[in-house]
């Protein structure tokens, strides 16, 4: 393993820690429960967003964004909504500093007292929805599809880097509909975005399904999931569509004009994910070295290391690649020369191997006589010669196998880690012994919820989509099942 980083089976929340800060994603920010997103995080970012935003766009959404206060009273409006945000609100009361009189430093004006306290934006329903109502007049103006990449604050007690942070980023889409048809069938077209992107780019397995009355979005009718299964077993709420039927419309007075002269509620969407997804990257995929970076999120997908004892023979070794990098690139793929001066190749090997990237090219004296390179996969660690006139050929081929190779792996363990069960016995030894997915029936009853969560802390992630209750019973109440359901303990 790399040095300074806690092995996964001695330590794994030490491990996801070491691997975030020596991988150089993310630091720790002055304020408590704050992270700084390090350069090589957010390029990661980035990549993510970007798969997320392309598909977004093709869909008819566009892009605004709206403000990062918002007037205390509007949060008032939606009763249900408020009451799920109200502990996690900063709320910002004056507006100035000044002078210390009876000291040195700074202290708040006492005199700059606003008028209205206002929230910092722990979501933006609220004031979005105050600005539909100004927008929407007539059947015409919708749908409205408005998606906003921005920051949050959640005022958590418990954080860790990523995965539940004071303020983080993420994507927020609110839209607004004339039908509940249109606003039900919006949510989950959005849900199977949320799905592609995370199976298909980030190459994490997931569930998806519908959250139970007690787990949904404060303020909706229905909550979609994606759900993912970290490396030890717990879960992750990867992404979230909510159905939020007429309850913004009405706490907001949003009404349309009807094709036939009526005036009605709008019918609204929300929807997002966040920067939680760089640590499920890394929870999912990573080992003992560090990252392993899916290649169609990954910054670098391949990484040249000259090998050579002096700047001269480095030189040789990119004369020697003049051309071929060219044509590497031409085919699409990111590739980053390391050809630093005064760090050894060992080093720079381990560097690399530390933050994921998917393909290390290394060329030395002796590749250069035989007119081959050697290609090192990150996922598996072998070592790959290859003439150097195949690479524009060879390197796409081996960054699609990388790619399908860690969703393969990530979904094998998913699966030897969901279990189905009839009894609650064995449903309680695996949630307290062996953790990972529990499948198994409920029935439906929020009290038989309630329950299983207080014994287990296991709770339930999703209803799949896909049901056969035929014959099956509860496991805590042995009524018959309404459901089957996933349950897991989780981040």
């Amino acid at each position: 393993m790399s040095k300074g980083v806690t092995a996964k089976s001695e330590d794994y929340a030490r491990w996801y820690t070491d691997v975030i800060t020596k991988a150089q994603l993310a630091d720790y920010g002055p304020v408590k429960g704050t992270m700084v997103i390090r350069p090589y995080g957010f390029s990661l970012w980035e990549s993510v967003k970007s798969a997320f935003d392309n598909r977004f766009k093709a869909t008819g959404h566009v892009n605004a964004y709206f403000p990062l206060f918002i007037p205390k009273s509007f949060l008032s409006k939606e009763a249900e909504h408020v009451a799920g945000f109200a502990k996690e609100c900063a709320v910002v009361t004056h507006h100035r500093l000044m002078a210390n009189p009876d000291g040195e430093g700074l202290v708040v004006d006492p005199e700059s007292a606003l008028e209205e306290e206002v929230v910092v934006r722990p979501t933006s329903e609220t004031v979005i929805w105050a600005m539909y109502k100004k927008w929407i007049q007539s059947y015409r103006d919708l749908p409205l599809l408005i998606n906003q990449w921005v920051n949050v604050v959640r005022w958590e007690m418990r954080t860790r880097l990523f995965l539940r942070t004071t303020e983080f980023l993420w994507q927020e889409g609110h839209t607004a509909h004339a039908t509940a048809e249109e606003a039900e069938e919006e949510a989950k077209k959005i849900l199977e975005i949320y799905r592609e992107v995370a199976e298909d780019v980030m190459a994490i397995p997931v569930f998806t399904g519908l959250k139970t009355d007690a787990e949904k979005f404060a303020g909706a009718e229905h909550t979609y999931c994606i759900e993912a299964m970290m490396s030890d077993c717990r879960a992750l709420q990867a992404g979230t569509s909510h159905n939020l039927g007429q309850n913004f419309a009405k706490a907001f007075d949003v009404t349309f004009q009807t094709e036939d002269n009526r005036e009605e509620y709008v019918y609204a969407t929300s929807w997002g994910v966040s920067t939680r997804l760089i640590g499920a990257i890394a929870m999912v995929h990573g080992d003992d070295k560090g990252l392993r970076l899916p290649p169609r999120i990954a910054p670098h997908q391949v990484v040249v290391v000259p090998i050579g004892k002096n700047a001269e023979d480095v030189n040789s070794v990119l004369e020697y690649l003049t051309g071929t990098l060219e044509a590497v690139k031409a085919e699409g793929i990111r590739c980053y020369v390391d050809d630093r001066d005064g760090v050894t190749p060992g080093f720079k090997f381990n560097e690399w191997e530390m933050k994921g990237v998917p393909v290390r090219l290394e060329v030395g004296s002796r590749d250069m006589e035989q007119n081959v390179v050697t290609l090192v996969r990150r996922d598996s660690g072998e070592k790959i010669p290859v003439p150097k006139d195949k690479l524009g050929e060879e390197i796409p081929r081996l960054l699609d196998e990388i790619q399908k190779s860690l969703y393969s792996q990530a979904k094998t363990f998913r699966d030897e880690h969901t279990l189905t069960v009839e009894s609650y016995d064995e449903f309680k030894t695996i949630i307290e012994e062996t953790s990972g997915f529990v499948k198994c029936g409920w029935d439906g009853d929020p009290k038989t919820e309630a329950a299983i969560q207080e014994e287990t802390k296991a709770t339930i992630r999703c209803i799949p989509f896909e049901q056969n209750v035929d014959g099956l019973s509860c496991v805590y109440s042995g009524k018959p099942a309404k459901y089957q359901v996933v349950l897991g303990k989780a981040y």
